[in-house]
């Protein structure tokens, strides 16, 4: 296992010590999450955690699910989450997050809205003073709507471009069958939510990758001297 995997895992495995039995647990999306779902089924086959149910963000995290034997439940029959685990692809100090390089923001945010407590799963590389100065703001939008919701959000200062699958022709589609724009501001993004409103009031979009005030812990990974280290940075006032 290489140092970057082996601190991946370091803070998967930090995650699921939040876990207790009876939670019902948000499964996130992306390769650090991945790493947490597995150590959950391992703790749920040891016979550590109890009356665990998961509800997936994404294909992905829903196959492995299955995969792994963890019982999961449709997001529409819960009223609350207990702790939902994921990663992000830019965390500010505030704990403002910009998520959807996988293209499942959309069900990562109505996951995370559900939760109790949303936990935030990344490397030290993630960690940014500013949203959007150089990974792109995700944008869900229909497939007869893109190239216009690419105009108007030109007119607010934001340069976008459809974004094309790597190992097919064409564009990415997403888990709901749409198109994503990835989007950067020329100064990034240092209003959060009223960027997050202003891109979802516009016709065509579906959801964007800005999660506001949703964040309520960071476990970050790091390594130092050849060895994995995990911590948790506190939240800029």
């Amino acid at each position: 296992m290489d140092s970057q995997t082996q601190m991946k895992k370091a803070v998967a495995d930090a995650a699921i010590r939040e876990v207790k039995s009876d939670m019902i647990i948000g499964l996130g999306s992306g390769s650090t999450a991945a790493l947490m779902i597995k150590s959950l089924a391992d703790e749920i086959r040891l016979g550590k955690l109890h009356n665990i149910r998961g509800v997936a963000t994404s294909f992905q995290s829903e196959v492995l699910a299955l995969e792994l034997d963890i019982p999961l439940i449709d997001l529409a029959s819960v009223s609350k989450i207990d702790l939902a685990i994921d990663g992000a692809d830019e965390v500010d100090p505030s704990f403002q997050l910009i998520k959807g390089g996988g293209a499942c923001h959309v069900r990562e945010k109505l996951v995370a809205s559900k939760a109790e407590k949303l936990l935030i799963v990344i490397d030290e590389t993630k960690l940014v003073s500013n949203l959007n100065q150089s990974f792109p703001l995700p944008v869900e939008v229909l497939p007869t709507a893109w190239k216009q919701v690419q105009e108007l959000i030109s007119e607010i200062n934001g340069s976008s471009s459809l974004r094309m699958a790597t190992k097919k022709a064409g564009p990415v589609v997403t888990d709901q069958g749409n198109l994503v724009l990835d989007v950067l501001f020329d100064d990034g993004i240092k209003n959060p939510k009223d960027i997050e409103m202003t891109i979802n009031n516009i016709p065509g979009v579906l959801e964007n990758g800005l999660f506001v005030d949703l964040t309520d812990k960071v476990l970050v990974g790091k390594i130092e001297n050849n060895t994995p280290i995990v911590y948790s940075p506190s939240r800029a006032s």
